[in-house]
């Protein structure tokens, strides 16, 4: 059986928890706690250390999903979390315009750990007010051969889609890989 380790991430309250909780077929594993800082309070807890959960793709293929938190307090957990990633999804808030310069400094720490492919998850693209991918393409100027998909992380066909189109970049560079070898 192979196994591919996917790391969500994003700015905090993009939707990581529950994106993960949506698709995964075991209880997902969570470190939340209840968030002490006035501030933050737009939710009542937030993930301190990881969640953790798992899809088995077919008989042959599990995927682990590896949640990070988001506030910056906790960002000694991400590299911890990035190694041994295959791809990682970057998770926005689509809604939340403060948080764009955050997502952008995100992708940009991920992606110095480590050479992986990745894809930008719009989330929330069923609220009213939600900025369109190709509108938040051209906000975090995300380069055109990434893609960015949009997404409602509380729908499963929805967040499948993400995991798919990343697990379709790693098969992408892995088989590169193997005709240059």
């Amino acid at each position: 059986m192979q196994t591919v380790k996917m790391v969500v991430t994003g700015p905090f309250s993009a939707g990581k928890t529950q994106f993960i909780q949506t698709i995964s077929e075991i209880d997902m594993v969570a470190t939340e706690k209840r968030i002490s800082r006035a501030e933050e309070r737009i939710k009542d807890q937030t993930t301190v250390a990881m969640d953790f959960g798992r899809i088995s793709i077919d008989d042959d293929l599990v995927l682990y999903l590896f949640g990070t938190p988001g506030q910056r307090r906790f960002d000694f957990m991400w590299e911890i979390l990035s190694e041994g990633m295959l791809g990682f999804v970057v998770l926005l808030d689509s809604v939340r315009t403060e948080t764009f310069r955050e997502a952008r400094d995100i992708l940009r720490t991920f992606s110095s750990y480590a050479p992986v492919p990745f894809v930008v998850a719009a989330n929330k693209q069923d609220l009213a007010d939600a900025w369109t991918p190709e509108d938040l393409r051209i906000a975090l100027k995300i380069p055109s051969d990434v893609k960015v998909i949009p997404c409602i992380g509380t729908d499963r066909e929805s967040v499948k889609n993400v995991l798919l189109e990343l697990l379709f970049s790693i098969l992408e560079l892995f088989d590169a890989g193997l005709e240059t070898a």
